[in-house]
């Protein structure tokens, strides 16, 4: 991930904001895969270098967090072959990019009932959290055996564990309790291949973000489509509600 140029957005020419921090469901694997008349490992293997590419130029563009949607709770349902190829894949990412990451001073965060993986995926991932959380650029969060609702009834166990009174129940009760605590608001939301739903994805934290759509597939997503998402969103008027 080497440093590149610096973009429009940074030289004046992309107008508006930055976001501060950017989700992204990353779909469409398997039908670029099967465009192309390849077997669905192909597309996913395609994906990695999308995410690699991605991180490269969220820290290009000046993004506080990037926060990616890698594995679902609900995509234990897939054939198990393809599941142990996503596991082999996300073992072979760590190990190839863990050096890298380190040296563009990334930090990772894990989100989601990630320590359901087998035993020894668990230890690679603690490692290199541990190893990346010196670290004080990127904050890099990877969502892994994640459901938004999971998330949100986990926090509702926290609070009522923690023995909090209805009355002290609030926003920030909730929000202090969430697997993203600790991270920046979710500012904009990105989901490639043409899809328009939220999936179970960040469902507290989408509230009050920037969606967008894009028909792009995930393993062709580059950087020149995370810059057009971010001159996208600088160009919206937030209002939370208010006129």
């Amino acid at each position: 991930m080497s440093s590149a140029s610096a973009s429009p957005i940074q030289d004046g020419g992309g107008g508006g904001a930055v976001p501060r921090h950017v989700a992204i469901i990353m779909d469409g694997n398997g039908r670029w895969a099967s465009r192309r008349l390849m077997p669905r490992i192909a597309g996913h293997r395609a994906g990695m270098e999308a995410v690699r590419r991605t991180i490269q130029s969220a820290g290009t563009l000046g993004i506080e967090a990037l926060t990616l949607f890698a594995f679902s709770s609900e995509n234990w349902r897939r054939p198990a072959e393809e599941v142990r190829d996503l596991m082999g894949l996300l073992r072979f990412y760590l190990k190839r990019e863990i050096k890298e990451l380190d040296r563009n001073n990334v930090r990772l965060h894990l989100i989601g009932d990630w320590r359901r993986f087998d035993a020894d995926l668990v230890r690679d991932l603690e490692q290199a959290v541990a190893r990346l959380s010196g670290n004080g650029g990127l904050q890099l969060t990877i969502a892994l055996n994640y459901g938004g609702q999971d998330e949100i009834v986990r926090a509702a166990q926290a609070i009522v564990a923690d023995g909090l009174a209805a009355a002290e129940v609030d926003a920030a009760a909730i929000e202090q309790r969430l697997d993203t605590r600790g991270l920046p608001p979710l500012d904009l939301l990105i989901r490639t291949s043409g899809e328009a739903r939220l999936s179970n994805f960040l469902l507290w934290q989408a509230a009050y973000a920037e969606l967008l759509f894009t028909d792009v597939l995930w393993p062709d997503f580059d950087a020149a489509d995370l810059e057009k998402a971010v001159i996208a969103f600088g160009q919206r008027e937030r209002r939370y509600g208010g006129r």
